[in-house]
């Protein structure tokens, strides 16, 4: 089996409702997506998300540098083909941001397609470490714009319907506000629904050095991106001062980093996303890291659950994936959650095909 035909494309999918965090907002979900194509009939599809910037410049990195290197190639070596087009000419220019999502979704679409060639679901070629299911916890009540009011009401439907996990974001201007929502949002949901804050990089390290012990009394599980992602220094002196553990990772692109935030900062959990660190294999990689320094892995909802359910079940490393249950219709296979338990198609491949109708409704190019 040989690759005869990589096509690139892009979707633009309005988000179910305007959300904001410390520094980003979403309108708009993004794809930079591609379709990895054989001469045995079999496809892989693979695809990146950002919030509706970008993904013509990730579209344009596949096109340019990584899908000639496939054409020709055996799918099925995904060390190979990785290796190839991550040293290609784009590592000139690239190492991360735009080149490592783009290398992300072609990486996955391998995936996909190889899963497919196998005739099992992605979770059991990776491993199949758990029985088809992986628990989950739900973001997509707590998010910085909602008032007090909203906030509380939408975690604790969230809780009624099933989930025992739920983050919320802070990093609003003044702290204090921060601390009286996590406040109301604890009172609301009592002790027992384990609640994680998360900064989207909001804090710099003396308002996080200020601030973070006042959040302690809550009991969260963790305290999420407080700092700038690159900031390895920043992030041990922090997790030194505050008995909350610290996680990071979605905006972490390589092994090499993460290997530094484990040993050097000592994160609590490694929040690897699939579409930005360079696909399964990468991801791989990271989790592997974790699980020999007994670092629990919790990948981020940036791949919409599509490829992280299946790691989730395939890998011992990970406990649980975050939910942002939005734009599940676009996919052909159904996301299937009950009671915060994801469950995961037997179906081969990982899950990531679009239905016809979004690919002639959202894409643009």
């Amino acid at each position: 089996m040989h690759v005869t035909e990589v096509e690139s494309f892009v979707l633009k999918v309005p988000a179910p409702r305007r959300v904001t965090d410390a520094v980003n907002e979403a309108v708009v979900l993004a794809l930079a997506g591609v379709r990895v194509k054989t001469d045995e009939g079999i496809e892989g599809t693979g695809y990146t998300i950002t919030l509706g910037h970008g993904a013509e410049a990730i579209k344009d990195i596949i096109d340019r540098y990584y899908a000639p290197r496939l054409l020709g190639v055996d799918p099925i070596c995904h060390q190979r083909a990785w290796g190839s087009m991550y040293w290609s000419e784009a590592h000139w220019v690239g190492r991360a941001g735009v080149t490592q999502m783009a290398l992300a979704a072609v990486d996955i679409a391998l995936w996909d397609l190889k899963a497919k060639a196998f005739g099992v679901p992605l979770w059991k070629l990776v491993g199949g470490h758990k029985a088809g299911c992986v628990p989950s916890y739900n973001t997509d009540g707590g998010w910085l714009n909602f008032e007090v009011d909203q906030l509380v009401a939408e975690m604790k439907e969230i809780v009624a319907a099933g989930w025992r996990g739920v983050k919320m974001k802070v990093g609003r201007p003044d702290p204090r506000e921060d601390v009286r929502r996590v406040a109301a949002v604890r009172e609301a949901l009592g002790p027992d629904v384990d609640l994680m804050i998360d900064v989207n990089q909001g804090w710099d390290l003396t308002t996080a050095l200020t601030w973070a012990h006042r959040f302690e009394e809550f009991n969260l599980r963790w305290l999420e991106e407080p700092l700038d992602p690159d900031d390895v220094e920043g992030h041990r002196r922090l997790a030194e001062s505050t008995s909350i553990p610290l996680a990071l990772g979605e905006h972490v692109y390589s092994r090499t980093a993460f290997r530094d935030f484990i040993e050097r900062a000592g994160i609590g959990y490694v929040q690897a996303d699939v579409t930005r660190l360079g696909g399964v294999t990468e991801w791989l990689a990271v989790a592997e890291l974790a699980l020999a320094h007994h670092v629990v892995v919790l990948p981020h909802a940036g791949d919409l659950m599509r490829v992280h359910q299946h790691l989730g079940v395939g890998h011992p490393a990970v406990q649980m994936i975050e939910c942002i249950p939005w734009a599940q219709e676009i996919f052909e296979q159904p996301f299937e959650v009950r009671d915060g338990v994801v469950y995961v198609s037997d179906e081969p491949g990982a899950s990531t095909s679009f239905t016809e109708e979004a690919l002639s409704t959202y894409r643009t190019a």
